[in-house]
This record gives C-alpha cells, sequence and structure tokens, in this order.
C-alpha cells in the first residue's frame, strides 16, 4: 500500500527526484537543539508556499508529538511557515506534493536526548510519524523520505547537531524513518465490517424428493412462520 523511498543529494535535488518520481508526500526529519539544556518543544517546518494540506498535516504531526512525549508545541499551533527566519524553507519548497520539515525534540535536552537515544523513544516516535502519513494519505502511494544533514553533496560529512549523550542529529533521524518505513511498508489496513445486504442472508427452507426440488420459502411474506418439529418430524408453515 505504501512505498517509502529515500532521497539523497542536496536538499532542492532531493525534492526535484521526489517530484519525477511522483511521491504523494515528502518528509524531511530533522532534531532541534539549542545553546540551552531545558528547552524543549515540538515544531513542524512548513514552506511560505505550503499548502492546505501540509499546513493541516503539520499541525497533525506536531500536536501528536506533544501528546506523545508530554511537550508544548511552537509556531502557529504546532507549524513554522517559512521555518525560523527562513531556515528550512528550502528544504520543502520546491515539492509537487505536501511536504513537511519535522523537528520533533531537543537534542540538547538532556531528558529528550535520551529519548533520541533509546529504542522505545524511537519506535514512538516513528508510529507518530507513520500515523500521520496513514491519516492524511490513507490511499497509499510512494512516500519521500530525507533525512534531515546528511547525504548532501555540499557538505557530506554534515551530520547537524550533536546529541547530548551520544550520537549526532542525523543518524537517529535516520534510524526513525527507517523504523518509519517498516511500519508503512507492513501496514494493512483494518478492514471494515461487511455490510451485509438483506437479500445475502441465507434462511430459504427447501423440500427436494427424489433429487428435484417441489417447494421452497421463496415466495414466503417476511412475517409467515416455518416451524421445524424435530420428534414428530413435521414442518409446520403459519402464514399471517
Amino acid at each position: 500500500m505504501y512505498e517509502v523511498r529515500f532521497y539523497k543529494g542536496n536538499y532542492k535535488w532531493r525534492q526535484i527526484k521526489a517530484n519525477r518520481d511522483k511521491c504523494i508526500a515528502y518528509i524531511e526529519h530533522h532534531f532541534n537543539a539549542s545553546g540551552s539544556t531545558t528547552t524543549g518543544y515540538a515544531v513542524t517546518v512548513v514552506g511560505y508556499n505550503a499548502s492546505g494540506t501540509s499546513k493541516a498535516w503539520g499541525r497533525w504531526y506536531a500536536n501528536h508529538i506533544g501528546q506523545e512525549f508530554r511537550i508544548p508545541v511552537a509556531g502557529q499551533g504546532g507549524i513554522a511557515i517559512g521555518g525560523f527566519s527562513g531556515r528550512g524553507n528550502g528544504n520543502v519548497k520546491h515539492t509537487n506534493m505536501p511536504a513537511i520539515l519535522l523537528e520533533p525534540l531537543f537534542v540538547s535536552n538532556p531528558l529528550q536526548a535520551e529519548i533520541v537515544r533509546s529504542e522505545e523513544g524511537q519506535d514512538r516516535l516513528a508510529k507518530v510519524l507513520a500515523g500521520s502519513i496513514v491519516e492524511f494519505f490513507p490511499k497509499g502511494g510512494r512516500i519521500a523520505f530525507s533525512v534531515g544533514h546528511k547525504y548532501k553533496t555540499s557538505r557530506p560529512r554534515d551530520r547537524g547537531a550533536a546529541v547530548n549523550g551520544g550520537g549526532t542529529e542525523a543518524d537517529y533521524a535516520e534510524i526513525v524513518m527507517e523504523k518509519a518505513k517498516s511500519i508503512l511498508e507492513n501496514y494493512k489496513p483494518t478492514p471494515s465490517e461487511p455490510i451485509i445486504e438483506e437479500d445475502e442472508v441465507d434462511n430459504d427452507v427447501r423440500v427436494i424428493k427424489n433429487g428435484k426440488e417441489i417447494w421452497s420459502n421463496a415466495d414466503l411474506d417476511e412475517d409467515d412462520e416455518i416451524t421445524w418439529d424435530e420428534e414428530n418430524r413435521t414442518l409446520y408453515l403459519n402464514t399471517k
């Protein structure tokens, strides 16, 4: 139902390739960082040219991250349009499909960095990401993933911010995206309860003699009653 592709190269080129591949959604994953060890909120960046879908999707993601990890959300209800002073706008503005840039937690915050470094935290982050895609693109399709900072041709050594306790922003973002990819590519919609039409209910009674049907209740009224007396081997028909 979903096919996830990772895109590499400079950010504009990633978006151009995703457009060519006719992806239905584009996601770039980052983590935030600050000079303060106490700062910690969730926000999603969308482009200045963002569609209504991108904005609604970004708000959904940020607010679900806020609920999942009990942290506040920033921006306009969870989104920063055009990024912060334009930073982040170029990461998503070249797409032909809805696009968001994720900033779910602060890796400079020791408590939030611990979540990012833990397998449980990564699983929870991946679940929210995959859930957002299922919510806004329920029919499935090709999804574009971009790991923030990593795999740029202009700065191949870039890995983003250092994570409190060890590791880098980009490497953990990639782990989360790989987990989300697995969730999406193994996703199977819950089948809805089948609707049984009235004429599909098989409660017909037929009388067969020597292999030939000699009577059935097909022409009876719904209020007529048919009762089989097993002890006396008798079929009673009561019409109303």
